[in-house]
């Protein structure tokens, strides 16, 4: 069965290439903008995939790449400075990047340049600890916490954990607070979207316009009108069709969260909900 995933793999590119020919009528694909469609784990990754899919409808592009590039492997390696480097710049022209990378210095160099499009989604810490306490110990057998969060009680207890992060047994994780500083140097960036996914949900068709416009200020005119291309990336947004779904709504922490999550949760975090707009202050 991998051999025959292996060899759809390998061939998916040209397929998907041979269909962009036939729908553009082109050989070339150098005239749209490079986009890189970046996420923080469990932000929405999957839904900015969806959205880039439907972006090679309306737009001159071969396809979008097939795997993510990330910084940590899934067999928990770091990936070189150089590694990732080398992957953001291989992606080929007229094929659409995504994946998971730090704002480096390397990265952001390379990705801010002239002339490329950039988004980065993020989403809102309480409920990003939910989606990964529940993929980790129910979707992901190989999640390097589905052992542990499988050893704790409940999901009262895992959740805890997800807090405060852990260190010991040669497990480590860190807290909610340590993880979202990348996403503050992303933040910071010229020449990046910051998207947070609440927005794609709650506030859909104005942030997919606003999509569309990042593209056009490359100088790019899409050739697709505005109308129609709306209506592909509403068609294109399909949340259960990603293997990784589980809620697409907004706000799901509010069920789980205790009120000893909550005081936990702000002990470790600090002003985290206040800095990424989330709260406007510590009252929630």
């Amino acid at each position: 069965m991998s051999i025959i995933k292996d060899i759809r793999r390998t061939l998916r590119p040209y397929g998907k290439t041979a269909q962009a020919i036939l729908r553009w009528k082109r050989f070339s694909f150098r005239e749209a903008p490079p986009i890189f469609g970046n996420s923080k784990p469990k932000s929405g990754s999957h839904l900015l995939l969806q959205i880039l899919n439907g972006f090679t409808q309306i737009m001159p592009y071969r396809c979008v790449d097939a795997d993510p590039i990330r910084t940590i492997e899934k067999d928990g390696r770091r990936k070189s400075k150089e590694e990732i480097l080398n992957e953001l710049k291989g992606v080929p022209q007229g094929v659409i990047g995504w994946g998971y990378v730090e704002a480096t210095k390397e990265n952001a160099s390379f990705l801010t340049a002239a002339g490329r499009v950039n988004y980065f989604i993020y989403r809102d810490p309480r409920d990003v600890l939910i989606s990964q306490v529940f993929f980790a110990t129910d979707m992901h057998g190989e999640h390097g916490m589905h052992d542990y969060y499988n050893s704790l009680p409940d999901v009262a207890a895992r959740l805890k954990v997800a807090i405060t992060g852990v260190d010991h047994g040669g497990l480590f994780m860190v807290n909610v607070r340590q993880r979202y500083e990348g996403v503050f140097q992303w933040l910071e960036q010229k020449n990046v979207m910051c998207i947070r996914f609440e927005d794609l949900i709650n506030s859909r068709d104005v942030t997919l316009n606003a999509m569309l416009d990042e593209v056009e200020k490359t100088g790019y005119k899409i050739p697709t009108s505005r109308q129609k291309a709306l209506a592909v990336l509403v068609e294109a947004i399909q949340p259960k069709k990603s293997h990784t779904f589980r809620s697409g709504k907004t706000g799901g922490w509010k069920e789980h969260f205790t009120d000893e999550h909550k005081r936990l949760f702000k002990d470790v975090a600090g002003d985290l909900l206040v800095r990424l707009r989330y709260e406007k202050n510590n009252d929630w």
